[in-house]
């Protein structure tokens, strides 16, 4: 049965979330131009026979996003391809629970976060993905700079004669405030690309659906 189809039979059951965990490596990668690029796969927990996707979001993600349907590996017809896709540029290694995507003589425009997927039942599950960044020049190491080590303020403690000195509560107070304020601004951006990824895979199974 094609992908096309698989992916349609397993979004009329379920929305894009799942329990089993794929996780892929590496979570980033800087490559140069021409380069050969080993994306890996691997499942936690899952039948040894499980089918694994490869797809692509050559965008951040925004509204506007949505996935690419690569390959998929297939015991007897070995790597099958998407109608799009350089079937000599690309090729998929093995099945579950590990699985390589090969990626030869990558292009500025292979770039994108590359995700594999496996259907479960009833969800679609999606790995961790790998951001891949293809450049013509890896940019260089910085010279370390030396660091001058800031002078430590003491506190010290209120005379028992004269209690009218500043002590150091309010500094600790302020500290730990500005850490609450950062964790909840993290929390709320953490939140906020969680919602747009959702939007994305959505966009993915209305492309199936055409």
């Amino acid at each position: 049965m094609q992908a096309r189809l698989w992916l349609l039979l397993a979004a009329q059951l379920a929305a894009l979330h799942g329990s089993l965990a794929l996780v892929q490596t590496p979570a980033s990668l800087m490559v140069q131009t021409n380069q050969t690029v080993m994306l890996s796969c691997k499942i936690n927990t899952s039948p040894s026979n499980t089918r694994i996707y490869w797809l692509r979001l050559r965008q951040a993600l925004s509204t506007s996003s949505h996935y690419e349907f690569l390959a998929y590996w297939e015991s007897t017809k070995k790597t099958v391809h998407s109608k799009e896709v350089d079937k000599e540029k690309l090729t998929v290694l093995g099945n579950s629970p590990q699985n390589v995507l090969k990626l030869q003589s990558v292009k500025p425009a292979d770039s994108g976060v590359y995700f594999c997927m496996i259907i479960g039942m009833p969800n679609l599950i999606f790995g961790t993905g790998t951001q891949l960044s293809v450049v013509d020049v890896l940019p260089t190491s910085p010279q370390p700079t030396q660091k001058t080590s800031p002078k430590k303020k003491v506190c010290r403690p209120p005379n028992p004669v004269t209690r009218k000195r500043l002590s150091c509560a309010p500094l600790i107070t302020g500290l730990l405030v500005a850490g609450v304020l950062i964790l909840l601004v993290s929390l709320g951006v953490a939140i906020h690309l969680r919602c747009l990824q959702m939007r994305a895979r959505l966009r993915l199974l209305k492309q199936f659906y055409k």
